[in-house]
């Protein structure tokens, strides 16, 4: 296959990115930071090479993380799992990306129609994330009842911010969107094989001890406000094995997965680093910087993340259980991410 300006096998790539992760997760395990860790590669003709290190759990006994297990993907979930579902929504014509938001969700702020900034905002704005939303909103500590926390994101007037950040609430509103549309919870939506809202603990990985839930999570979803939502919302819930990443990520680089204007629209560019539902390369960003210009991709705060070069026709994922069994350190997942990069195509 080629790559870039030369020819190499994803076992090559993978052996070489790998090397690089397989020492840093030891220097992490060895410190109590990174349990473990599965890089992934595909090529655009279907090629890939998997590597494993570590641990899907340290506690409360160790487990050694195995190919089929299932990660926490957490804000994978909105490219992987939303984005993709609204796009095809769109292509079958049943919600238009630049109508208001609130032709799908009629009950919007509904006691203030004429004059709720929320009423304006379209599935384009919201997937981009170019909205005055804020980024999270503690919406768990109001309760456990996934129907009157609905109530409270569709109601509440939103604290503008001063200019558009990164917001789970954009895709909690999208998620709405979808059951609104569908007739179906989001646990109910059927998802690709590898991928799954309700996991078998036995086959997950092990993310934190939640100080919230008393215990350590399994096989049940990290973020607390999918969990009081249900077990699963527009911004996170969704598992999916290692696989099932790179299954996904062929499919964009083979064109199968959403229809050429899908495609488009995933890769044009909105502001300086944002597509719609994707994060595209730019000076720092978390998939280093020797992949192509057009490069798309996105992380999840468990410690996953997705990244795709249409031009080199290659895409890779790292997922890792950065949060076990604590989120409160640093596990420089940060700059190991962008390493990973660097070596996919040094």
């Amino acid at each position: 296959m080629t790559i870039g300006t030369g020819q190499e096998q994803p076992d090559t790539l993978a052996d070489r990115a790998f090397a690089l992760v397989a020492a840093r997760v030891g220097t992490a395990l060895n410190a109590g930071e990174i349990a473990g860790a599965a890089l992934g590669v595909v090529d655009a003709s279907g090629n890939r090479a998997v590597r494993l290190a570590g641990h899907a759990a340290l506690l409360p006994e160790p487990v050694p993380l195995r190919r089929e297990h299932l990660f926490d993907l957490a804000s994978l979930t909105k490219p992987l799992f939303t984005t993709a579902t609204v796009l095809g929504l769109a292509e079958a014509g049943r919600i238009e990306l630049d109508a208001p938001l609130a032709a799908v969700i009629r009950d919007l702020r509904q006691y203030d129609v004429a004059n709720a900034p929320e009423r304006r905002l379209t599935p384009r704005d919201l997937l981009s994330h170019q909205t005055f939303l804020p980024a999270v909103e503690p919406l768990y500590t109001r309760g456990l009842d996934p129907l009157t926390l609905r109530a409270f994101v569709l109601q509440r007037s939103w604290t503008r911010t001063d200019a558009p950040v990164y917001s789970d609430i954009n895709f909690i509103l999208l998620g709405i969107a979808i059951e609104r549309l569908t007739g179906r919870k989001l646990l109910d939506h059927p998802l690709p094989p590898g991928f799954t809202f309700t996991p078998a603990p036995g086959n997950s990985v092990a993310t934190e001890f939640c100080f919230w839930r008393e215990r350590m999570l399994r096989g049940v979803v990290h973020d607390e406000n999918a969990h009081a939502l249900g077990g699963a919302a527009g911004h996170a819930g969704l598992f999916g094995t290692v696989d099932a990443v790179l299954d996904e990520a062929l499919a964009l680089l083979d064109g199968s997965a959403l229809s050429p204007e899908g495609l488009r629209t995933i890769r044009r560019p909105v502001g300086a680093t944002r597509t719609v539902g994707w994060e595209r390369a730019h000076p720092g960003w978390s998939g280093g910087a020797r992949c192509s210009e057009g490069t798309i991709g996105h992380v999840g705060f468990t410690g996953t993340g997705l990244w795709i070069d249409f031009r080199a026709g290659l895409a890779w994922t790292l997922l890792t259980n950065r949060v076990h069994p604590s989120r409160h350190r640093d596990t420089g997942i940060a700059a190991l991410r962008r390493a990973v990069g660097q070596a996919i195509f040094g």
